[in-house]
């Protein structure tokens, strides 16, 4: 599948691998470190998760989208476009936090 990912898909698209149910260290049929070594002989970002109890979750997709904004970025500067916030205003700031926090409270003066 990832060879069909490479001929078919962009060629600056990002690729993670991520080893599941790591809580579950009893069950694991591939070794952390193969699995390392897969990714990187590969060029895959690598991660190991646990949906049960949300270990590296949110890590695995803000690496994710990391990655995907330091090329789109590199992509913008090279061609000349001054990167994703320029002189102009334009761009948008990118804040990853929790999703699930309430919002804050605005007085009526602010």
């Amino acid at each position: 599948w990832l060879k069909e990912l490479r001929t078919h898909a962009d060629p600056s698209i990002v690729v993670m691998l991520v080893g599941n149910k790591c809580d579950l260290k009893h069950l694991q049929a591939v070794l952390t470190d193969d699995a390392k070594a897969f990714a990187e002989q590969n060029n895959l970002a690598f991660i190991e998760t646990s949906a049960l109890d949300a270990t590296n979750v949110d890590l695995a997709f803000e690496t994710i989208l990391i990655e995907i904004y330091r090329i789109v970025t590199r992509k913008t500067l090279e061609a000349g476009g001054g990167g994703a916030s320029n002189a102009s205003g334009g761009g948008e700031k990118i804040v990853l936090g929790n999703a699930n926090a309430a919002p804050a409270k605005k007085g009526c003066c602010q």
